[in-house]
C-alpha cells in the first residue's frame, strides 16, 4: 500500500523516544566496522514505520544506516533485526541488489536495543507509484526493474545460502493467517466485521499450490532504492519480515497496488496508459515469464489479493496500536489506523466476488 512520500522522505533530528548514547555506538563502530572514522553524526529517517532507522555519518563523510528494535513492549516475533541482518548478509553473495551488511549487535547496553549497521545506498526512493518525478517514457522501465528484482529474489537457492532454516517450507499462507491474525487480535482497538469474516473464511479456503522461495515479506516500490538516474535497483531494504514463503503471495502483494484506490495512493481509478504505466495483467505476465511460472487462474489470484488485504489490515493495526502507546517509529504512524477497516472491507468484497463466481 503506497504512502505519501513527503511525509517520509529525508531525515530529521532523532525523536526523543528513539534517542540513544551516540558515543557508545561510535565506540562499537570503531571496533566492528572496518574503515569507520570518528566522530559520529546521527539523524533519524522519517520513514521506517516498524524499526527506527537512522542515517549515520562518520568523520570522513562516509554514510551508513542503522536499524534497531524500537523501545517499549513489542509484539511476539516482531522487529527481528537479527533476521534482517542475516538475510542481507546472505543476499550480498547473489545478484539480488541489497545494501552491504557491516555489523550486528544483540547487546542492549550499546544503544538500548538490538541493532545492525549496513551500507547507505545513495539513490532514489520512489514513494509515489504514479512516478511523477520520472519522465513518462521511463516509467515502464522502473516497473520492469521492480518485477525483475522480485524474480531474481524468488530464483535464489536459499539452501545454498545457508537459509534452509530461515522459515518452514510449505503452508506459508496458513501460517501467515494464523500469525497475523493473532497479532491483530493482540493489538485490536475496535471490532471490524470484515476482519472477523476474513479470519474465518481465509483459513477454510486455502489454495492447494504450495511453492517455497525466499520472500521479502513487504516487497513494494518504497522498500527499494533506485539509481539516481537509471531504472536500476541499487538495494532492496526493510527485510524485517522476510522468510521462506509462497511466491504468489509476494507477487500479489506487490500487485495489490492496482486494486487499491487513488485516495490510498493506489493505481485503481487512474488512466494508466496515459501515464505511461503498465497494467496489473502485463506485470503478472512479465514476472511469470521471467520466473517460468504459469499465470495464476483468476479465483486463485483473487484469494491471494484478499489474503494480502487482510495482512495489510493486521500490519496497519499493529502500527496504529504502537502509535497509541507512543512507541511507533514513524511520525505519521497514527494514520495507519484509518486504513485498517477499509482494507479489510475491500478484502471481504473480493471474497464475495470469489464466492459468487464473479472473478
Amino acid at each position: 500500500m503506497a504512502r505519501k512520500g513527503e511525509d517520509y522522505i529525508g531525515t530529521m533530528e532523532v525523536r526523543d523516544k528513539h534517542r540513544f548514547d551516540e558515543q557508545s555506538l561510535g565506540r562499537f563502530m570503531a571496533s566492528a566496522v572496518a574503515g569507520f572514522v570518528p566522530p559520529l553524526k546521527v539523524e533519524q529517517f522519517r520513514g521506517g514505520q516498524s524499526n527506527p532507522t537512522y542515517r549515520l555519518t562518520d568523520g570522513a563523510g562516509r554514510r551508513y544506516v542503522l536499524r534497531r528494535k524500537p523501545p517499549g513492549k513489542l509484539l511476539p516475533s516482531a522487529h527481528a533485526v537479527d533476521r534482517e541482518f542475516r538475510v542481507i548478509s546472505a543476499l550480498n553473495r547473489t545478484d539480488v541488489p541489497t545494501p552491504r551488511a557491516y555489523a550486528s549487535c544483540e547487546d542492549d547496553s550499546v544503544v538500548g536495543t538490538a541493532f545492525y549497521i549496513m551500507e547507505y545506498c545513495d539513490g532514489r526512493v520512489l514513494w509515489d507509484p504514479l512516478l511523477p518525478e520520472v519522465p513518462k517514457r521511463e516509467r515502464q522501465a522502473i516497473y520492469r526493474a521492480k518485477f525483475e528484482t522480485l524474480a531474481r529474489l524468488h530464483a535464489v537457492d536459499y539452501t545454498a545460502l545457508g537459509l534452509a532454516d530461515f522459515g518452514r517450507p510449505g503452508s506459508y499462507v496458513a501460517r501467515q493467517i494464523s500469525r497475523w491474525g493473532k497479532q491483530y487480535k493482540s493489538s485490536e482497538t475496535e471490532a471490524i466485521e470484515a476482519m472477523d469474516k476474513l479470519l474465518e473464511w481465509l483459513p477454510a479456503h486455502l489454495p492447494s499450490n504450495d511453492g517455497t522461495v525466499l520472500v521479502h515479506g513487504d516487497y513494494r516500490l518504497d522498500n527499494m532504492v533506485f539509481h539516481s538516474s537509471e531504472p536500476r535497483v541499487l538495494g532492496v531494504i526493510d527485510w524485517e519480515i522476510s522468510t521462506l514463503g509462497d511466491p504468489l503471495a509476494e507477487l500479489s502483494y506487490l500487485c495489490m497496488l492496482w486494486r487499491t484506490p487513488k485516495d490510498w495512493g493506489g493505481l485503481d481509478g487512474h488512466d494508466l496508459a496515459s501515464l505511461g504505466l503498465p497494467s496489473e495483467q502485463e506485470m503478472v505476465a512479465y514476472y511469470c515469464n521471467l520466473s517460468r511460472r504459469a499465470v495464476p487462474e483468476p479465483a486463485l489470484w483473487n484469494f491471494y489479493m484478499a489474503f494480502n488485504l487482510f495482512r495489510v489490515s493486521c500490519i496497519r493495526q499493529g502500527v496504529y496500536a504502537r502509535a497509541l502507546d507512543g512507541t511507533a517509529a514513524n511520525v505519521r504512524a497514527a494514520d495507519s489506523g484509518k486504513l485498517v477497516r477499509p482494507a479489510a472491507e475491500l478484502g471481504w468484497k473480493i471474497v464475495e466476488g470469489i464466492t459468487r463466481g464473479a472473478v
